[in-house]
C-alpha cells in the first residue's frame, strides 16, 4: 500500500479577520497540531484569537495547500501597554536587562503572535515565508516574539531570520516552561 502524496504548498494569502473567523476552528486544529498540544487546547485558545483579531495593526497570512486548506498560518498586531503579552515581557526585560533595553525593544513594535506550519512540510521554507509576508511594510521599528526554549525548527528558522535575544529562559505567568523573546529590526531584507 502507497502513502498518499502529502499535499504541497500553493499559494500564500492575506486572510482578513472575517476570513480567519470562517475557517478558526482549521487554524486552530493546524495550531495544536503543530505545536502538538493535547486535545482540547484549541477551545482555550478561540477566545484568545478572536480578541487578537480586533487589535489595532492586526494581520494575518496563510499558506493554502494544493487543496485549499491551512498548511500554515501566522498572525499579529502592534505591540502596546496594557496588552497580557507586552506587560509580562517588559518586565522580564526589565529585570534581566533594565528599562532602557525594554524602552528600545517595545516603544514600537510588531508582535508575531502566531506561527504555525503543518509538520509534514515544515523545513520547506513555509514559515519563512509567512513571516516575511506577515512583516512586509510593517511601519514598526522592530518584530518581537516568544518561543519555548530548547532546539527546534523554530529555532533555527528565527537565527535563519535574524532574529536576536531580547529575554532567554523567562517563563510566562501560568505556563511553567521556559521561553525565549527573539526580536529583530524591520524591514527584513529582500527575500
Amino acid at each position: 500500500m502507497t502513502a498518499a502524496p502529502s499535499p504541497h504548498v500553493q499559494r500564500f494569502v492575506e486572510l482578513r479577520v472575517d476570513e480567519l473567523r470562517a475557517r478558526l476552528r482549521e487554524a486552530l486544529d493546524l495550531y495544536v497540531t503543530a505545536m502538538r498540544y493535547p486535545q482540547g487546547t484549541a477551545e482555550q485558545r478561540a477566545p484568545m484569537w478572536l480578541a487578537h483579531m480586533m487589535r489595532e495593526g492586526w494581520r494575518c497570512v496563510a499558506a493554502l495547500d494544493d487543496r485549499g486548506r491551512l498548511a500554515g498560518i501566522a498572525y499579529g498586531y502592534r505591540g502596546a501597554p496594557g496588552q497580557w503579552w507586552h506587560e509580562q515581557v517588559r518586565r522580564g526585560v526589565t529585570e534581566q536587562s533594565g528599562a532602557a533595553v525594554a524602552d528600545l525593544w517595545m516603544s514600537d513594535y510588531f508582535e508575531l503572535t502566531e506561527l504555525h506550519v503543518r509538520p509534514e512540510i515544515q523545513g520547506r521554507g513555509t514559515g519563512a515565508e509567512l513571516v516575511a509576508r506577515l512583516v512586509d511594510g510593517v511601519p514598526s521599528a522592530h518584530v518581537l516574539l516568544s518561543t519555548p526554549e530548547g532546539p527546534s525548527r523554530a529555532w533555527r528558522l528565527y537565527r535563519r531570520l535574524g532574529f536576536t535575544d531580547v529575554l532567554r529562559h523567562y517563563r510566562f505567568a501560568g505556563d511553567p516552561r521556559p521561553f525565549g523573546v527573539l526580536g529583530r529590526v524591520l524591514p527584513l531584507e529582500e527575500r
